[in-house]
């Protein structure tokens, strides 16, 4: 009697289901080398076991952290000699620093409120305890205005919870979604692509609405700023100069 229980596998799909990652997106995985699936059935289906599972668990822990998929492929590589229980441990450590900054400033609203309705006053040290600096204002506020930064503010305190969740997530699902496309070697004038461009001017949306010149220019500055352009390709300048043509397009054919 053998007792050896079989190895269960899930197929691309019911990966697809259980994670909320589309099935074009761990294509995509695969052909750039960040997640091989354990075994390819006859017709190119590819099936997962709980490794492949686990790596791709760790896969959207990074991409939570907002880090793009040069940087987890070269931790997975790094980690790759450590025990999955070791690398499981220092993630939960990130996340948990992340978890502590959010209740540092849930603590200061709440600090805030308790003190308004009891009528006093807070120091601005303790007004202003557990945020960070963003050290792009006062260059946003210089290249926009000051009108345009303040309008923006008041939209996001408008945003209802689909639209913070929008506003959280939006351009890595887009980003992701314009990657495998160009993997695929679509045109940046095909449909796909400007629907994925069309998700990402609704997100730009939610700060500000640029008309066919503003949205031509931001285009430009994710290429020609180093910050945004290493931030956006991760040093994959041909994937941002992508994005650039596509939102191009967009500008001259959807906007006035």
């Amino acid at each position: 009697m053998n007792d050896t229980a079989p190895t269960m596998s899930w197929s691309i799909n019911e990966v697809a289901r259980a994670s909320g990652v589309t099935s074009r997106t761990l294509r995509h995985y695969h052909a750039i080398g960040l997640l091989d699936p354990a075994w390819t059935a006859d017709g190119g289906r590819r099936h997962y076991e709980q490794e492949q599972l686990l790596r791709l668990q760790r896969i959207l822990l990074l991409r939570e952290l907002g880090l793009g998929l040069d940087a987890i492929g070269e931790i997975l590589e790094t980690q790759g000699g450590a025990g999955t229980v070791d690398v499981l441990r220092r993630h939960r450590s990130w996340l948990l620093a992340e978890r502590d900054r959010i209740d540092r400033l849930v603590a200061t609203v709440e600090d805030t409120m308790t003190t308004l309705e009891k009528g006093g006053t807070m120091t601005a040290n303790s007004m202003f305890a557990g945020f960070e600096q963003n050290p792009y204002e006062d260059e946003a506020r210089s290249r926009f205005g000051d009108q345009a930064i303040d309008d923006a503010t008041v939209r996001m305190r408008g945003w209802s919870k689909d639209q913070a969740e929008q506003a959280r997530s939006g351009f890595r699902t887009v980003l992701s979604a314009l990657t495998a496309l160009r993997a695929d070697g679509v045109p940046v004038g095909d449909p796909r692509v400007q629907e994925a461009i069309d998700e990402h001017y609704r997100w730009i949306c939610l700060f500000w609405t640029p008309n066919r010149s503003a949205y031509e220019g931001l285009a430009d500055l994710y290429v020609d700023d180093e910050r945004f352009r290493q931030n956006i390709g991760q040093g994959d300048d041909a994937l941002v100069e992508y994005v650039r043509d596509a939102m191009k397009v967009y500008a001259r054919e959807r906007l006035a």
